[in-house]
C-alpha cells in the first residue's frame, strides 16, 4: 500500500506543568518543557493525515476552537481561529475532503476540532460531513457516562452529535471493516478507558499514533506519567509493551502533544531506556 503522511497543527493549549508530569518534581520536568510564570507549559494538538490509494484518513482533530472565550482562556487555547482547518487548506484540502476521522478518545483536546469554531448564540455543529467517525466502543461509553474525576475532560453534546450523524463506527477489536488490514488498533486503559492507538503499516515499518499514552518524547521514559492518568502504573506497563514492540519492529511513533517533535524512531540506549531517534518536527506528504 502506498501512503503519504502529513503532520497538521491544530490549536495549541497551555496546561499546568505539574499536572502534565504527575509525580515528577518541577526541577526535573522544567528541563524538558519550560514553564511560563504561571507554571504552564505549551502543548501542541497535532493531527496526522494519511492519504492512501483510496481515501484520506485523519487521526484526531485536536482541541479546535469550539470553546467560549472564557473557557479558551481557562485552558490556554490559542489562537482564536480553527487552526486545523487552516492546516488542511495549506495542503489544498477542506474538512469536506476527509473520508475517515479516527479518534483515540473523546477528551476535548483530541476531539474538539470535530466542532465548528465558537459563535455566540449558535450551537456547535459537526465538521467533516463526508467522513466516518471511528471511536473505540469503550471510550464512547466513558464519554457518555464519565467519572466525576474526568467529567470536565469531555464535551457533553459531542456523543449525541456523533450518534445523530449516522456515520459513527464503534471499534471493539484491533481491525475496522472500514480501514482494512493495513491498519490495526492497540488499546490502553491507564490514561482513560478504551484509549485507541492506531497502527499504520508503512513501507518503513509500523507507525503508531501515540495519543495520550505517550504525549511527547519526554514521556518516552516509561516511569513518567501524567496527573490526568487514571492508573499511572498501568500506563507504565502499557508504554513498555508498546515500546518493546516498536523497538523490535523498527517502528515509529507520532506525537500529538509534543511542541517540537512530530515523529521519531524508538530505540533503547546503553542503559536500556527508550529514547527517540531520527526525529522530525514536521511532515508534509512524506511516503
Amino acid at each position: 500500500m502506498t501512503i503519504k503522511i502529513s503532520s497538521l497543527f491544530g490549536n495549541g493549549q497551555h496546561l499546568d506543568g505539574g499536572a502534565m508530569f504527575g509525580h515528577v518534581p518541577k526541577a526535573l520536568w522544567s528541563q524538558w518543557l519550560r514553564p511560563d510564570a504561571e507554571n504552564h507549559v505549551f502543548l501542541a494538538c497535532r493531527a496526522l493525515l494519511i492519504e492512501d490509494e483510496q481515501r484520506r484518513i485523519l487521526l484526531e482533530t485536536g482541541i479546535g476552537a469550539f470553546f467560549s472565550p472564557e473557557l479558551k482562556q481557562r485552558y490556554g487555547v490559542t489562537p482564536e481561529q480553527h487552526v486545523l482547518l487552516e492546516s488542511l487548506e495549506k495542503l489544498g484540502l477542506s474538512h469536506t475532503d476527509i473520508d475517515v476521522v479516527i479518534l483515540s478518545h473523546l477528551h476535548f483536546d483530541h476531539a474538539g476540532g470535530l466542532l465548528s469554531a465558537y459563535e455566540a448564540d449558535h450551537k456547535n455543529r459537526l465538521l467533516f460531513p463526508n467522513a466516518r467517525y471511528l471511536v473505540s466502543q469503550e471510550s464512547f461509553i466513558r464519554a457518555k457516562a464519565p467519572h466525576k474525576r474526568d467529567r470536565a475532560s469531555f464535551i457533553p453534546e459531542l456523543t449525541h452529535l456523533l450518534e445523530a450523524s449516522d456515520r459513527l463506527e464503534l471499534i471493539a477489536n484491533e481491525h475496522s471493516p472500514t480501514l482494512g488490514e493495513n491498519y490495526r488498533f492497540h488499546f490502553s486503559e491507564g490514561h482513560t478507558p478504551g484509549l485507541m492507538l492506531t497502527e499504520i503499516n508503512t513501507e518503513h515499518g509500523p507507525l503508531v499514533f501515540a495519543a495520550d499514552l505517550i504525549p511527547g518524547i519526554a514521556w518516552l521514559h516509561s516511569p513518567i506519567t501524567m496527573g490526568y492518568d487514571r492508573f499511572p502504573e498501568k500506563v507504565v506497563d502499557e508504554k513498555e509493551t508498546l515500546l518493546d514492540y516498536l523497538v523490535k519492529q523498527k517502528g515509529r511513533l507520532f506525537y500529538t502533544h509534543d511542541p517540537h517533535i512530530a515523529l521519531s524512531n524508538v530505540v533503547r540506549d546503553e542503559k536500556g531506556r527508550f529514547v527517540a531517534t531520527e526525529t522530525l518536527s514536521e511532515i508534509s506528504r512524506v511516503a
